[in-house]
Formats: structure tokens, C-alpha cells, sequence
């Protein structure tokens, strides 16, 4: 006769290996804070979005996290193939980011628009090193710390008044007095 013990460690074996020999290895964790790095962390102004970099795909790369609905947004064309994004800011309701990226070894940033799936280089011609960019919440201005006089200084980015500005659907653009 079995007893509860055999039953329950006889269960508990089969599941261990069951697992271990499952066909399909699992998928990297749904969930913040997992066993992976996850590092350099900028939440959206409405405190919905959270943009990080990790290393759960086996590269540095920036994923997005709604923290009302607990889970990842696929942002496509986000993190260019085979280069290292780092240091990601993020817009009001999530539409824009900025961040860091290297091409041909120079730093880049570059500006990444989830309504229309593209990134642009914003500092493409720059002669100097760029690094640690933060967007405004609506999306129209970019600062960034750049070594063009042979020392780090702080540049403000000026986007236009003709860009699409992040802010919530609804919601009016107050037009400034002159």
C-alpha cells in the first residue's frame, strides 16, 4: 500500500521530470524583477509605463512594462538588431522613447515612436559623445550630456512645435499667451 509520503514524493519526481524533459524551453519571465539584470529604470509621467534595461533575451535591451495591467508591451523595432541599448527615458503616456545606442562604436540617440513603429537617430552628424538623454512628458524636448567642448555639459533638443506631442487622447494642448 502506497502511503500519502510515497504518493506525494512520487509526484513531486514525475513533475521534476516531466519538466526537465519538456521539448520547449521556457519563455523569459513575465514578471519585474526577475533573476536576470535589470538596471537603468525611467517610469512615464502618468506612472503607467516603466522602461528598463535587462538581459532576459541573452542582450542588453530596453522592454516596456505596464504596471497597471502587470505585463510587458511588445514595442516593435524598439531594440535595434545586434546593438546595446541603454539608458531609456519615456514620454508621459508611454509614445516616445529616447535612449542610448551605439553604431559603428559611437554613441547615439536615438528616438523611438510606438504610434508610428520607428526610430530615428536624433544626434546622426553629432562630432561629440552623447549619453544619459531624458525626454519631456510630452515628448517635444530631448537633454542630453554631450562632450562637445572637451568636457561634459548639458544640451537641450529642441524637437519643434510641429511634432505630434504626447498627451492623453481627450485631452487639450493649453495655447500659450503672447
Amino acid at each position: 500500500m502506497i502511503t500519502k509520503l510515497q504518493w506525494g514524493a512520487s509526484l513531486a519526481i514525475f513533475c521534476l521530470l516531466s519538466a526537465c524533459s519538456s521539448p520547449y524551453r521556457q519563455n523569459a519571465p513575465v514578471t519585474l524583477n526577475s533573476r536576470y539584470h535589470e538596471q537603468q529604470p525611467s517610469l512615464s509621467g502618468e506612472g503607467r509605463f516603466l522602461a528598463f534595461v535587462s538581459n532576459r533575451n541573452g542582450a542588453d535591451q530596453i522592454l516596456i512594462f505596464d504596471l497597471k495591467q502587470e505585463k510587458f508591451v511588445n514595442y516593435p523595432g524598439l531594440n535595434p538588431q545586434g546593438a546595446i541599448a541603454t539608458n531609456p527615458s519615456i514620454s508621459k503616456t508611454g509614445r516616445y522613447v529616447v535612449y542610448v545606442t551605439s553604431f559603428q562604436g559611437k554613441p547615439e540617440i536615438v528616438l523611438y515612436d510606438r504610434a508610428t513603429k520607428r526610430s530615428e537617430i536624433l544626434t546622426l552628424g553629432y562630432r561629440s559623445w552623447v549619453r544619459n538623454p531624458q525626454i519631456s512628458p510630452s515628448g517635444r524636448y530631448i537633454v542630453f550630456e554631450t562632450s562637445r567642448r572637451g568636457q561634459w555639459d548639458i544640451e537641450v533638443m529642441d524637437r519643434g512645435p510641429n511634432i505630434e506631442l504626447d498627451i492623453p487622447d481627450g485631452a487639450t494642448v493649453p495655447v500659450p499667451s503672447k
